[in-house]
């Protein structure tokens, strides 16, 4: 499954301004810059955390000076450092592993050795904990964004602990008074990977 393309959105005060890649929000905050008497914040919808940007010169010099994505892949691939054992072509990268004796007791009696093994047991455990792991990572991003935004709005405490629990309707009825567009937003972020009921 290819990985998603990275998305942010842009706030003027209470009010949403601007989604889509950095690119899209940087030109879409340049313009309306001028109108908007409220402070701009910048989120990345993956982390829910907030980024400054540089928005002096044309729209040509803006987009030049962004921050290029970083995926960890990327910057194993890109590393300078030399390389010493591995498989440089499939991105394998050498790093230290600290197990007890009867642990690589086991992993060397195992078919193929102890990296085999070991790559085996991550993509298992990546396939088991998937969808964890994106709900866990959802609800973080979700209150990050909460804490920036809603801080000191009524029943953030409360609305918090619901998000942690996993409780939806709770979090919508907590945060039902709260400015639309901020709300909005916090319930995409912590429920953007749940399947949709099928209609009908």
């Amino acid at each position: 499954m290819a990985a998603l393309s990275p998305s942010f959105t842009s706030f003027a005060g209470d009010r949403l301004l601007a989604s889509g890649s950095l690119a899209e929000v940087a030109i879409a905050i340049k313009i309306a810059t001028g109108n908007l008497p409220d402070p701009i914040l910048i989120f990345d919808n993956a982390t829910g955390q907030s980024l400054d940007l540089d928005l002096r010169g044309s729209h040509r010099e803006i987009i030049a000076r962004l921050p290029l994505p970083t995926p960890v892949e990327l910057k194993a691939e890109t590393s300078v450092e030399p390389r010493g054992r591995g498989r440089p072509r499939l991105g394998v990268v050498a790093r230290e592993v600290t197990l007890l004796p009867r642990h690589w007791d086991w992993l060397g009696a195992q078919p193929g050795g102890a990296s085999v093994t070991l790559r085996k047991l991550v993509e298992e455990a990546r396939r088991a904990n998937g969808d964890r792991d994106r709900q866990r990572a959802a609800r973080d991003a979700a209150y990050h964004f909460m804490s920036a935004m809603a801080g000191n709005l009524p029943n953030f405490e409360e609305a918090s602990r619901a998000l942690f629990a996993d409780d939806r309707h709770g979090l919508a009825r907590l945060i039902a008074d709260w400015p639309t567009d901020i709300r909005d937003h916090i319930v995409l972020l912590a429920f953007r990977d749940v399947a949709k009921p099928a209609s009908g």
